[in-house]
Protein backbone atom coordinates (compact mmCIF):
# COMPACT_ATOMS: atom_id res chain seq x y z
CA UNK A 1 0.00 0.00 0.00
CA UNK A 2 1.59 3.81 -0.91
CA UNK A 3 2.35 6.05 1.87
CA UNK A 4 -0.19 8.17 0.91
CA UNK A 5 -2.77 5.33 1.75
CA UNK A 6 -1.32 4.69 4.76
CA UNK A 7 -1.09 8.14 6.35
CA UNK A 8 -4.11 9.33 4.47
CA UNK A 9 -1.85 12.24 3.35
CA UNK A 10 -2.35 13.26 -0.49
CA UNK A 11 0.37 15.81 -0.29
CA UNK A 12 4.25 16.16 0.67
CA UNK A 13 6.25 19.38 0.72
CA UNK A 14 8.62 17.53 -1.88
CA UNK A 15 10.03 14.36 -2.53
CA UNK A 16 12.53 14.21 0.61
CA UNK A 17 9.62 14.97 2.65
CA UNK A 18 7.92 11.74 1.40
CA UNK A 19 11.05 9.35 1.75
CA UNK A 20 11.56 10.50 4.95
CA UNK A 21 8.46 9.81 6.37
CA UNK A 22 8.00 6.54 4.25
CA UNK A 23 11.07 5.37 5.84
CA UNK A 24 10.12 5.88 9.48
CA UNK A 25 6.93 4.90 8.86
CA UNK A 26 8.54 1.91 7.31
CA UNK A 27 10.81 1.44 9.54
CA UNK A 28 7.96 1.25 12.78
CA UNK A 29 6.24 -1.26 10.81
CA UNK A 30 8.90 -3.59 10.36
CA UNK A 31 9.94 -3.02 14.13
CA UNK A 32 6.38 -4.06 15.21
CA UNK A 33 6.51 -6.70 12.83
CA UNK A 34 10.05 -7.85 14.63
CA UNK A 35 8.46 -7.84 18.36
CA UNK A 36 5.31 -10.25 16.60
CA UNK A 37 8.10 -12.41 15.50
CA UNK A 38 10.61 -12.82 18.64
CA UNK A 39 7.77 -13.25 20.97
CA UNK A 40 7.74 -16.86 20.88
CA UNK A 41 11.29 -17.55 21.12
CA UNK A 42 10.80 -15.46 24.78
CA UNK A 43 13.33 -12.19 23.37
CA UNK A 44 13.07 -8.94 21.99
CA UNK A 45 14.45 -7.78 18.89
CA UNK A 46 17.23 -6.05 20.55
CA UNK A 47 18.30 -8.96 22.45
CA UNK A 48 18.07 -11.20 19.21
CA UNK A 49 20.49 -7.86 18.08
CA UNK A 50 22.99 -8.56 20.72
CA UNK A 51 22.89 -12.81 20.38
CA UNK A 52 23.81 -11.85 16.34
CA UNK A 53 26.77 -10.02 17.56
CA UNK A 54 27.71 -12.47 19.98
CA UNK A 55 27.83 -15.29 17.24
CA UNK A 56 29.19 -13.30 15.01
CA UNK A 57 32.49 -13.09 17.81
CA UNK A 58 32.32 -17.16 18.70
CA UNK A 59 34.71 -17.82 19.97
CA UNK A 60 35.86 -14.92 21.14
CA UNK A 61 34.39 -12.67 24.14
CA UNK A 62 33.51 -8.99 23.67
CA UNK A 63 32.68 -6.27 26.23
CA UNK A 64 29.66 -4.82 26.80
CA UNK A 65 30.90 -1.33 24.99
CA UNK A 66 31.92 -2.96 22.14
CA UNK A 67 28.26 -4.56 21.78
CA UNK A 68 26.89 -0.79 22.58
CA UNK A 69 29.18 -0.01 19.83
CA UNK A 70 27.74 -2.75 17.00
CA UNK A 71 23.68 -2.22 17.89
CA UNK A 72 21.21 -0.73 15.56
CA UNK A 73 19.29 0.83 18.48
CA UNK A 74 22.46 3.35 19.88
CA UNK A 75 20.19 3.64 22.52
CA UNK A 76 19.91 0.63 23.93
CA UNK A 77 20.30 -0.13 27.73
CA UNK A 78 22.70 -2.84 27.55
CA UNK A 79 23.20 -3.39 30.71
CA UNK A 80 19.78 -4.58 31.45
CA UNK A 81 19.62 -6.46 28.18
CA UNK A 82 22.88 -8.56 28.99
CA UNK A 83 20.84 -9.19 32.31
CA UNK A 84 18.17 -10.53 30.92
CA UNK A 85 19.94 -13.01 28.31
CA UNK A 86 21.61 -13.82 31.67
CA UNK A 87 19.18 -14.60 33.07
CA UNK A 88 17.55 -16.11 30.32
CA UNK A 89 21.19 -18.27 30.46
CA UNK A 90 21.54 -17.51 26.34
CA UNK A 91 25.02 -15.50 27.36
CA UNK A 92 27.19 -15.64 29.93
CA UNK A 93 29.75 -12.98 31.52
CA UNK A 94 32.52 -13.37 33.15
CA UNK A 95 35.17 -10.24 34.87
CA UNK A 96 37.71 -8.71 32.37
CA UNK A 97 40.78 -10.10 33.09
CA UNK A 98 42.70 -6.47 32.12
CA UNK A 99 39.98 -4.68 33.14
CA UNK A 100 38.23 -4.94 36.70
CA UNK A 101 35.44 -2.39 35.17
CA UNK A 102 34.57 -4.59 32.38
CA UNK A 103 32.94 -7.83 31.80
CA UNK A 104 33.66 -10.76 28.89
CA UNK A 105 30.51 -11.79 27.31
CA UNK A 106 30.12 -14.84 25.26
CA UNK A 107 27.18 -16.21 23.77
CA UNK A 108 26.30 -20.09 25.43
CA UNK A 109 24.97 -23.04 23.81
CA UNK A 110 21.40 -22.55 24.78
CA UNK A 111 22.17 -18.88 22.89
CA UNK A 112 23.43 -20.60 19.96
CA UNK A 113 20.59 -23.20 19.85
CA UNK A 114 17.98 -20.33 19.74
CA UNK A 115 19.47 -18.64 16.76
CA UNK A 116 19.42 -21.91 15.19
CA UNK A 117 15.78 -22.06 15.59
CA UNK A 118 15.00 -18.37 14.49
CA UNK A 119 17.29 -18.18 11.38
CA UNK A 120 15.47 -20.25 9.12
CA UNK A 121 12.02 -18.50 9.81
CA UNK A 122 13.27 -15.51 10.31
CA UNK A 123 14.65 -15.50 6.51
CA UNK A 124 11.22 -17.24 4.97
CA UNK A 125 9.32 -14.13 7.41
CA UNK A 126 11.41 -12.01 5.80
CA UNK A 127 10.75 -13.02 2.31
CA UNK A 128 6.91 -12.85 2.88
CA UNK A 129 7.05 -9.54 4.48
CA UNK A 130 9.37 -7.43 2.25
CA UNK A 131 7.41 -8.41 -0.69
CA UNK A 132 11.75 -7.98 -2.58
CA UNK A 133 13.55 -9.68 -4.92
CA UNK A 134 17.21 -9.89 -4.16
CA UNK A 135 18.30 -7.58 -6.52
CA UNK A 136 15.41 -4.66 -5.42
CA UNK A 137 16.62 -5.61 -1.58
CA UNK A 138 20.49 -4.80 -2.93
CA UNK A 139 19.39 -1.94 -4.40
CA UNK A 140 16.90 -0.82 -1.73
CA UNK A 141 19.87 -1.25 0.79
CA UNK A 142 22.30 0.87 -1.58
CA UNK A 143 19.93 3.78 -1.19
CA UNK A 144 19.43 3.94 2.15
CA UNK A 145 23.50 3.64 2.62
CA UNK A 146 23.87 6.58 0.17
CA UNK A 147 20.55 8.63 2.31
CA UNK A 148 23.11 8.27 5.14
CA UNK A 149 25.89 9.83 3.28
Amino acid sequence: MKIEEEIKQKKFRNPLQKVAINLFFTASWLQNQQQQFFKPFGITPAQFNILRILRGQVPNKISGAEIKSRMLDKNSDIPRLLDRLISKKLISKTPCPNDKRAADITITEKGLDVLKQIDPILDSTEKANLHLTGEEAIQLSNLLDKARG
